[in-house]
């Protein structure tokens, strides 16, 4: 079982494991509990002997007397506070991922675009011990720093495979259930996507440009295996409110890419 998950099933909290710290203003620190270790910042420091041991959601005292919640992170809080080697898929954009393309437990996935591992722990999460994900990472530094990611939030995991290899030049892996592409050109895959995901399977391209996404459907319409094809954008406002005043915060998370999916069908012989 990923250490995560056994994480969350204990009561308190353990060396090694990591914490998320948040202020009085909601500012949040990402920490790994080690024995004698210290906490710093500018409401002063918090000993992680005060931490270890105690149960989640405990609220612990700073040397300058400023409350402080201790948690497990989400892997939503993990992404964004984990170390990056490139531009990680945002969240909000991973719960669209997740849902629209339908990750179940037991899929075998492929990704191309490992970037900083952020994808790839979602999808880890959601295929559970009994499906697979296939990551196409040509880039070494970029596995490195993304197994590394993983391995710190998932722990030791048997059901991923990583291949440093151009996804371009063609695919090893079928049948697939699901394929998801975050590359500059994900069009020049769309006819291995055809050749290798199963019929009703799904293909999902990320793209920070519409015109990215254009090229992704006119490629999958004149490849003529795919239809249901849509693009998706999500923005996330969150809002405020204190007493009688409601309104929405001054700050959102916006752009960040396009989400293009299609459903592969069964060419008649």
């Amino acid at each position: 079982m990923p250490c995560q998950l056994v994480c969350y099933m204990r009561k308190v909290l353990e060396e090694k494991e990591k914490v998320l710290l948040v202020d009085p203003r909601n500012r949040c620190y990402l920490v790994t509990l080690k024995k004698d270790g210290r906490f710093h910042s500018t409401s002063g420091f918090i000993s992680h002997n005060q931490i270890i041991s105690q149960e989640e959601g405990i609220i612990l005292k700073s040397s300058l007397g400023i409350p402080f919640l201790a948690v497990r992170p989400t892997l939503a809080d993990y992404i964004l506070k984990m170390p990056r080697g490139a531009q990680v898929v945002y969240p909000k954009d991973i719960g669209i991922i997740l849902l629209w393309a339908d990750i179940y437990p037991g899929a075998t996935v492929l990704e191309a675009g490992m970037g900083s591992g952020a994808l790839t722990m979602a999808l880890l999460r959601a295929v559970g011990d009994k499906g697979k994900v296939i990551s196409y990472e040509l880039r070494p530094d970029f596995a490195q720093r993304a197994l590394t990611n993983i391995r710190d939030y998932v722990g030791a995991i048997d059901n991923l495979i990583v291949r440093s290899k151009d996804v371009y030049e063609g695919i090893d892996e079928e049948p697939l259930d699901r394929m998801i592409l975050d590359l500059p050109e994900p069009w020049q895959v769309v006819e291995s996507a055809a050749q290798t995901l199963r019929p009703g399977g799904i293909f999902v391209a990320y793209t920070p440009t519409i015109i990215q996404s254009q090229r992704v459907v006119e490629a999958l319409r004149a490849q003529g295996s795919f239809v249901l094809i849509e693009v998706l954008e999500t923005l996330l406002r969150p809002w405020n409110i204190e007493g009688p005043s409601v309104r929405p915060a001054h700050r959102m998370v916006a752009h960040t890419a396009f989400i293009s999916l299609a459903r592969k069908k069964v060419i008649p012989s």
